[in-house]
């Protein structure tokens, strides 16, 4: 018996379908609310459809990528795709007209599966109105909510409306076990779908370009893609290069920008006594990693990238006063992922005060030379691919699988 025939034969007989999208067809409810989410919904969905050989029929919302796949969305992604309160406040009455008309499509639909796809904020209430309306459809969670960090009791919480998460990151699922939240299986960050690409990038047409001197040692500098990231750490990162270059340390700098800062980041980079090469687009972004002997990054994701791209690294970081105080709050021995996934602080961040041209000097200075730091981080980032790797697949197709196995099977008994 095929997968869609399963679930058919599962499925309460007042949910069985009539002629509309054929009652031995899946149907999966997706709802992303950002697109990084899309990105991942995509990917997710023509995983589901290669398992289903075309059984399988898509609702919800996403954007382009989804779109791409199957999904005709209940409204476009741009309504709810904002980032942070000061922008979600003016917009929230809107907001929350599309989380009830997700919510009453999704009940509607009574699909055999709900998968929400990161963007707390908008999918985490309509997962609890779901619920809380049709509590026999299963609600599967990709990307876990960051509670080994922030908001811990938030694992606790998700139980009564989340059956099954799905992590990237290879820690959560201990995370989630320790914290009381719902079962969470690791099913891979979708980097290391990439790692082959990652390694056999060709660096030479960048250094061309750039007229790079190949003869000098090339320092990536990462200063974010948010413009209060760059306000803050333009100018301490240009400074600790000042203080380089009088230590006779002068490598040729590169800057990944994407387009929304670049205007800022020349601005602040036109006060530096070393001139940057500033490049935009993922292919010449790890080109530059390739290149260089070592970073100066934000802490955020692009830590992970470098990690895996193997490229040393220094972290910083930069916060306004009132986020500032609330750092007690925090639940993790480090904020760089590269060192969460390692268990170890083996990439040393410099946080707030910390975050000062002198410290980031002198923690750069041993990685542009042959120097114990330097092999030490070396020998860490050779581990990490073995600790995100998995053990056959892509993260999509670890991720169908656990979809189709509650879509088929409903959920859990104990739950």
């Amino acid at each position: 018996m095929s997968l869609t025939d399963r679930a058919a034969a599962n499925r309460p007989a007042s949910r069985k379908r009539g002629s509309g999208a054929g009652r031995d067809d899946l149907r999966i409810f997706l709802v992303a609310g950002e697109h990084s989410g899309d990105a991942l919904g995509g990917k997710l969905m023509s995983a589901l459809s290669a398992r289903c050989k075309g059984r399988i029929h898509y609702l919800g919302v996403g954007g382009e990528d989804m779109e791409a796949a199957g999904l005709a969305s209940q409204f476009p992604l741009s309504d709810v795709a904002v980032m942070g309160p000061l922008s979600i406040l003016p917009r929230l009455p809107r907001i929350m007209s599309r989380v009830y008309r997700t919510v009453d499509s999704a009940v509607a639909a009574e699909p055999d599966a709900v998968v929400i796809i990161d963007a707390p904020e908008f999918t985490h209430p309509i997962a609890k109105r779901i619920r809380k309306r049709a509590p026999f459809i299963p609600i599967i969670d990709y990307v876990s909510p960051s509670v080994w960090a922030w908001r811990p009791g938030r694992a606790r919480k998700m139980r009564p409306y989340v059956d099954h998460v799905m992590g990237l990151l290879p820690f959560e699922p201990a995370a989630h076990q320790r914290l009381g939240g719902p079962p969470c299986t690791y099913v891979g960050h979708p980097l290391i779908e990439r790692l082959d690409w990652m390694h056999e990038l060709d660096p030479a047409p960048l250094a061309e370009r750039l007229q790079l001197d190949p003869g000098r040692l090339v320092l990536v500098v990462l200063p974010g893609s948010r413009t209060s990231e760059v306000t803050r750490l333009m100018q301490p990162f240009g400074e600790a290069l000042e203080l380089l270059h009088a230590r006779r340390i002068r490598p040729q700098v590169i800057i990944p920008v994407v387009a929304h800062v670049r205007p800022l980041v020349e601005r602040f980079a036109q006060s530096w006594t070393v001139q940057p090469h500033l490049v935009e687009g993922e292919e010449d972004k790890f080109r530059a990693f390739r290149l260089a002997h070592a970073a100066l990054a934000a802490s955020g994701t692009v830590t992970l990238q470098l990690a895996l791209a193997g490229t040393p690294m220094v972290v910083a970081y930069k916060v306004d006063g009132i986020a500032a105080h609330m750092r007690f709050l925090l639940n993790v021995p480090s904020v760089v992922l590269a060192n969460l996934v390692l268990e170890e602080n083996a990439f040393p961040e410099l946080l707030q005060e910390d975050c000062t041209p002198e410290k980031l000097a002198d923690a750069l200075e041993p990685l542009l030379r042959d120097s114990p730091e330097r092999r030490a981080q070396l020998a860490a980032l050779a581990r990490i691919p073995h600790k995100m790797l998995l053990d056959g697949g892509t993260p999509s197709d670890a991720a169908a699988d656990i979809v189709l196995d509650y879509a088929v099977h409903g959920r859990r008994p104990d739950r």
